[in-house]
């Protein structure tokens, strides 16, 4: 049968992809055959169409941006699939109004347009904002401070195949997963009732699409105030002119509080103001959307880990001052109030991370037999003549991906990936193959997780894998971060997939031509996050910051994978005594948290976030804050009218993110231009 399928071109072939009167809550609970018999529509309606495929690549690549301006913000990744639906929703209508297309798309071209757009908005950008961020910062000498960045010779290569490895892991787990133990991968589920709802009542669909674009239009505006350089400014102590946007990145709001600490300049004491260490009002949005969409608890912690680094333990460390044994010079903490959350937050909030992620992945040591049991597919065998059929006669073997694809398109990408880690990341050929292997066994366990929680353990992935090549390759800090690139990107994708398949599955899909759509989308992602990522970040100062200014990305998932590949390296003799200090408290922290949530779940409310305490010691001020503000708001909205906030607080927030990043994308590109 032919994979690619013709788009209905009348109304009554458009009538017939209606959906299906059974909705997905009762799809749900059917076993393969009953699905197979009642629900599978892959052959009578259109799924898989180069105008899906089109749309679907190019709202992905848009939304790779979204994800890579976010992630390198954050070190979260946001998924892309139910805004891609929405978008695509609206457009489909839009063009044919204006008569560029006879239909709209059905419901699983849309389906199926989502797997496209999610491989490449959500699946390239992973190794980006983590491993190769990381880096980069590890290239940075006194002589260099931007870094050196890698070619995009081996970035597009290198995110190919990672993403292309990731998929064609999904397909030996997705019958036993999907089909067999019905696991529900929420977000997969919610992508097929967000379908549902879209083709059963469209006029709501409308108002959202209409929020998600106001709300973009208003969030684009911020970029082009505060990152075009539209305004001459003249530095009062040397008289030079310089170019600035017409809003300041930062306001500092807060300089009438007290601060901690100071500094003696030839005899003269001056006291710190807040906006030294970095307390400021962030005057982009993009935070305090992000803040929305997040959570109170969370950004509540994060805020309070970001005022004690500010008041207790960053003027600490500005105090301590050590000797170096290597250097002979004396050396504090953290060197400068604007420093602290990268020289010493950076060791508390890494290890409580760290350790709160691997004791939460040690905990489900069900999980994790449970997905090792399962590798020989699961479920009886039918008789032969007895399998269950479709309508069209299909059995579900003509259905499912053959494992052909899995084996052709795992020694490719398999083989890619090992080839550029050899020649480009010193990583020996025979420690790729290790990689490559324990790389299937940790999606596996990663993929069910997200089945079972809608967590897709990667950061704790990628730290097994570095804890591992730490032992194997100590002094090699490339080695150990691609390795744990490799796991936590490959992991990230297959999980990606799945949870696409799920959304297929639920509503009758073809889950052959839904994995070649989440395929083709890859190329278009590949393309929109490597060339984002020179854009955004052109060197690394970028992620560092320059003069005493927060950086526009801390990339705090970058900062934690250079961490913890540096203590491999340098050993922790060679650390500032505090800075081994705040490893050992982080690490105790972060484990007594998680065991708390494990063994007293009913506590956990009141316990706080492991990952808010964190992320909140390894992002400058501004960010927590605007965070927690956007919790705040998202937590009123939804206490002063809960059915409008459900309907509308998603596409704010989303629309805010999205005309942010691409708006900034676009700005960066002109500062290229002009400069």
């Amino acid at each position: 049968m032919p994979l690619f399928q013709r788009p209905p071109q009348t109304p009554d072939e458009l009538a017939a992809c209606a959906p299906l009167a059974i909705g997905p809550e009762k799809v749900q609970d059917m076993d393969e055959e009953t699905w197979l018999r009642e629900v599978y529509r892959g052959e009578s309606v259109p799924q898989l169409t180069i105008r899906a495929v089109i749309m679907g690549s190019v709202l992905g690549g848009l939304l790779a941006f979204t994800n890579l301006y976010i992630g390198l913000k954050t070190g979260w990744a946001l998924g892309v699939a139910i805004t891609a639906c929405i978008l695509s929703f609206a457009l489909s209508n839009l063009l044919v109004k204006i008569g560029v297309m006879k239909t709209p798309l059905t419901i699983l071209e849309t389906n199926c347009m989502a797997s496209a757009a999610s491989s490449a908005g959500y699946s390239t950008g992973g190794t980006m904002i983590s491993a190769i961020s990381a880096l980069l910062l590890l290239s940075v000498t006194p002589e260099n401070p931007g870094g050196t960045h890698l070619s995009a010779m081996i970035l597009v290569p290198w995110t190919v195949f990672l993403a292309g490895l990731g998929t064609v892991l999904a397909i030996p787990m997705k019958r036993n997963l999907i089909n067999h133990e019905r696991l529900r991968f929420p977000s997969g589920t919610a992508a097929a009732a967000t379908l549902q709802s879209l083709y059963s009542a469209g006029g709501d669909a409308i108002v959202k699409a209409r929020t998600l674009l106001v709300s973009a239009a208003v969030g684009a505006i911020f970029p082009l105030l505060i990152d075009l350089p539209l305004r001459s400014v003249v530095d009062p102590k040397t008289g030079e002119t310089s170019k600035t946007g017409l809003l300041p990145a930062d306001t500092p709001i807060f300089d009438m509080l007290p601060a901690r600490g100071g500094e003696t300049v030839d005899g003269v004491f001056t006291a710190f103001k807040p906006s030294d260490w970095t307390i400021t009002f962030d005057n982009n949005p993009v935070m305090i959307a992000g803040g929305m969409l997040v959570g109170l608890r969370v950004t509540f912690w994060m805020f309070v880990s970001a005022v004690t680094l500010a008041y207790f333990v960053g003027p600490a460390a500005y105090e301590w001052e050590w000797l170096s044994a290597v250097t002979g010079n004396p050396l504090r903490a953290a060197t400068a109030p604007y420093k602290a959350w990268k020289e010493i937050g950076l060791w508390f909030g890494a290890p409580i991370l760290v350790a709160s992620g691997l004791f939460g992945f040690a905990t489900q040591w069900r999980t994790i037999l449970r997905a090792l049991s399962s590798l020989g597919g699961g479920g009886a065998a039918a008789k032969p003549g007895e399998e269950a059929r479709s309508a069209s006669g299909l059995t579900a073997k003509d259905v499912e991906v053959p494992m052909s694809w899995f084996v052709v398109g795992g020694l490719t990408s398999g083989a890619g990936v090992i080839a550029v880690a050899a020649t480009a990341f010193e990583v020996p050929v025979h420690y790729g193959v290790l990689a490559v292997a324990m790389t299937f066994l940790l999606s596996l366990v990663a993929c069910r997780a997200t089945g079972e929680s809608d967590i897709t353990p990667v950061g704790a992935m990628g730290k097994l894998m570095q804890l591992t090549y730490g032992a194997l390759i100590p002094q090699s800090t490339t080695a150990n971060l691609m390795t744990a690139g490799i796991t936590a990107s490959a992991a990230g994708s297959a999980a990606d997939l799945l949870n696409d398949l799920k959304s297929g599955y639920l509503l009758g899909a073809d889950p052959r031509r839904q994995f070649i759509a989440q395929a083709s989308g890859i190329f278009a992602g590949t393309l929109a996050t490597v060339t984002g990522f020179y854009l955004l970040v052109p060197d690394a100062t970028a992620l560092t910051g320059v003069a005493g200014a927060a950086p526009q990305f801390p990339a705090p998932s970058a900062q934690a994978w250079r961490a913890v590949a540096e203590v491999f390296k340098t050993g922790l003799a060679n650390m500032h005594p505090m800075h081994q200090e705040a490893i050992v408290y982080g690490l105790g922290l972060g484990g007594a948290l998680a065991a708390l949530e494990e063994f007293v779940p009913k506590a956990r409310r009141f316990l706080p976030s492991a990952t808010g305490l964190g992320l909140g010691f390894i992002l400058p001020f501004q960010y927590p804050f605007s965070m927690l503000l956007g919790a705040i708001l998202a937590w009123a909205w939804t206490n002063r009218n809960p059915s409008q906030a459900e309907s509308y607080l998603v596409p704010v927030s989303s629309g805010v993110i999205a005309g942010v990043s691409i708006m900034g994308v676009i700005v960066a590109i002109l500062n290229n231009i002009l400069s």
